[in-house]
């Protein structure tokens, strides 16, 4: 199968998704109260943005100006369209960029927004490399899965060791952080319900009906198939680990 139809296929089955990973509107609006009050004047830079649930939460919540980036282009415009709808447009901005080449100036955010998609750079890459953006004692707020709980089944490790080999504890994350010279202010997990009522029963209804839709594609089918253990192993096994939100400061 050629690498455009996978990934014609993969926006296919999640399109439409209020959510592109785990999390909800609360545990964005936890880990942004943590966060000194911004001004007009003060930037957010909201990487992997999927289509903007947290980046619309945040919104609603500070008058800063926030930029958004993805590397999915319908996914920007569908951010750039509900902006525009909700008359923000002037302050909420979305573009096309690779989390793993930004190109913006240095000291240019007050603070850089990442839920769900950090693992794309690696933890220790993003805290240093994303570092130079921030302006001074500028803060940081992420979204990683780590493991909540010690020897997870056989089955559990296997697959997070194969879908994510860099899993690692909490106690770990928390030791990067600070030996790239940032300072923890806050972490908690997320929900169960971010997991399942805001992302996996959604995706569970697109799967069951593209399976129907794609009865006879042996390509969409294993898509489906993927998937479809990703929710398994969730419902086996979360209690293992989770998602873990953190809000660090530069020091």
């Amino acid at each position: 199968m050629s690498s455009t139809r996978v990934r014609a296929l993969f926006f296919e089955l999640f399109s439409g998704l209020p959510r592109q990973g785990p999390g909800d509107s609360k545990s964005t609006g936890r880990a942004f109260r943590c966060v000194p009050e911004l001004t007009p004047h003060d930037r957010i830079l909201d990487i992997g943005c999927g289509t903007g649930a947290q980046t619309f939460v945040l919104a609603k919540r500070t008058r800063a100006k926030i930029v958004a980036v993805d590397n999915h282009v319908s996914y920007v415009e569908a951010l750039n369209k509900r902006a525009a709808a909700l008359s923000i447009a002037n302050r909420v901005v979305a573009c096309v960029a690779d989390m793993r080449q930004l190109e913006f100036e240095n000291d240019s955010f007050d603070l850089i927004w990442c839920e769900g998609a950090i693992y794309n750079v690696g933890i220790e890459t993003a805290l240093r490399e994303w570092r130079r953006f921030l302006r001074h004692k500028g803060f940081i707020a992420f979204t990683e899965v780590c493991w909540q709980k010690p020897n997870p089944p056989n089955e559990c490790r296997l697959f997070w060791e194969h879908e994510y080999p860099a899993i690692s504890t909490k106690k770990e994350l928390l030791k990067v952080i600070e030996s790239c010279g940032y300072q923890l202010i806050d972490h908690f997990p997320l929900d169960e319900s971010a997991w399942w009522d805001e992302y996996y029963q959604p995706l569970q209804a697109n799967l069951n009906a593209f399976r129907e839709r794609y009865g006879d594609d042996l390509e969409a089918q294993n898509l489906c198939d993927q998937c479809q253990r990703e929710i398994d192993i969730w419902h086996a096994y979360g209690a293992f680990y989770g998602y873990e939100f953190v809000v660090i400061q530069a020091i």
